[in-house]
């Protein structure tokens, strides 16, 4: 009898365990992401948005492809496998909301004052 506890308790340890350690690998969102914006004004097509985790709290930067220049992202928000920010583009603000698809895809908007655009991000893997 104290065998099969033993081992009711290993195996329920176990997979707990397991079961943590994926669901925290799943919701990893930090790291540079390049994304497409296809619908956006000429200039902002594509870039890059790069999301940072330090001192127990997230943020953001964004870049567009052909500049150097990082955009600090204002009020980074992440919960569950949701992200936004808040970003000023040419004096414009710009609200960001994505969510996470997979460990390599987040899809989301972009909102600001003529509209509405789709994104689509994609993880940037390191080269090994």
């Amino acid at each position: 009898m104290r065998k099969i506890i033993t081992l009711f308790v290993i195996l329920l340890l176990s997979a707990s365990a397991i079961s943590a350690q994926s669901s925290g690998d799943k919701k990893s969102v930090a790291g540079k992401w390049k994304f497409d914006a296809p619908y956006a004004p000429e200039g902002y097509t594509s870039g890059a948005i790069e999301l940072t985790f330090a001192e127990n709290k997230y943020s953001t930067s964004m870049s567009f492809t052909g500049s150097d220049y990082k955009i600090p992202g204002e009020k980074t928000k992440v919960e569950n496998d949701s992200v936004s920010f808040v970003v000023y583009v040419e004096s414009e603000q710009v609200a960001i909301s994505l969510k996470l698809e997979s460990e390599l895809k987040m899809t989301g908007k972009a909102v600001y004052s003529q509209g509405e655009i789709p994104l689509t991000l994609t993880r940037e893997v390191p080269s090994k």
